[in-house]
């Protein structure tokens, strides 16, 4: 099957094990590059993968399917898309350079605080042609992270965080520096920082 050419499918026929196995390959090849420092072929890699068919059909699944916040609406007040719909988005999300629309803002509440934090809802496209830059840049920076990063990445977990501190601290006493840093700005504290020995 042509990764850049979308072959006349019904949605729910679509053959999705092919298409994950195009896309973890494609991510594969940029996760090499990166760590052979090669950037001339990951930016490639990076471009097909974003142009590929494959790719798309994944990230228009993910935003309209998996996601948990799938029948969340825009600005443009679309909550959810049927199947013929779905495909149409696969071939607008053709071209990534057009302006993003303007997100809605919705403020929810902090916990256990009577505050309350903007959220901004990007609309359904805006979502999948993120998700589609995601899938071709997530490879290149998994090749550069450290190892005992656990914040925002894939197959990685509180749990991992809290497995990586119990192995280093359960022999020998350590101090851990818990930094506030947005309350470093808060009406004139000289730092926001506490520590705590374990």
């Amino acid at each position: 099957m042509s990764t850049a050419e979308m072959p006349v499918y019904e949605w729910r026929d679509l053959p999705w094990r092919n298409i994950q196995q195009q896309v973890y390959k494609l991510q594969k090849r940029i996760f090499k590059a990166s760590r052979r420092g090669d950037a001339k072929t990951v930016h490639r890699l990076e471009r097909l993968l974003m142009k590929s068919w494959a790719a798309r059909c994944l990230a228009v699944r993910r935003v309209t399917q998996d996601n948990a916040g799938k029948k969340t609406a825009g600005v443009d007040g679309v909550a959810s898309l049927a199947p013929p719909q779905r495909l149409a988005l696969v071939n607008d999300l053709r071209t990534l350079d057009r302006a993003a629309r303007p997100v809605r803002r919705v403020w929810i509440p902090k916990p256990g605080t009577t505050e309350q934090r903007p959220l901004g809802i990007p609309t359904m496209r805006e979502r999948a042609a993120q998700t589609v830059v995601r899938l071709a840049l997530e490879p290149e920076w998994e090749a550069h992270f450290e190892p005992n990063s656990y914040g925002f990445r894939p197959g990685r977990s509180v749990h991992d965080a809290i497995e990586a501190i119990f192995k280093v601290t359960r022999f020998k006493p350590k101090f851990v520096l818990d930094a506030d840093i947005a309350a470093c700005f808060d009406q004139g504290r000289p730092f926001g920082c506490q520590t705590t020995g374990l």
